[in-house]
């Protein structure tokens, strides 16, 4: 059975950084594209960042661009998420997903459990 498990979570001061990380198993990784997801407290589920199969390709949000980077590795079936220059805004549950196309939710079928990062003034 496929499971993804993300980590690297916790509390970080504005401005700072986290890198998350997601471990995959179950699967043919390399075949899939992976991302991540997040959730605000009462807020919708939105798409954050995707990479292709191959690493080659990835796609952000509006509001991550040039902050965050998604990048994987296929030899060790996972994948990262570095979080750079944090607002208070990206307090959220990141989840990590994979499926053939992952930028819409509606499209997800495999979900992590999720991991809180909290970001403070």
């Amino acid at each position: 059975q496929a499971q993804l498990v993300e980590s690297g979570g916790g509390l970080v001061q504005a401005g700072g950084s986290l890198r998350l990380s997601c471990a995959d198993s179950g699967r043919t990784f390399s075949s899939y594209t992976m991302g991540w997801f997040r959730q605000a407290p009462g807020k919708e589920r939105q798409f954050v960042a995707a990479v292709s199969w191959s690493g080659a390709t990835t796609d952000y949000a509006d509001s991550v661009k040039g902050r965050f980077t998604i990048t994987r590795d296929n030899a060790k079936n996972m994948v990262y998420l570095q979080m750079n220059s944090l607002k208070p805004e990206d307090t959220a549950v990141y989840y990590c997903v994979a499926d053939a196309d992952v930028r819409v939710q509606a499209w997800v079928h495999d979900w992590g459990q999720g991991t809180l990062v909290t970001v403070s003034t």
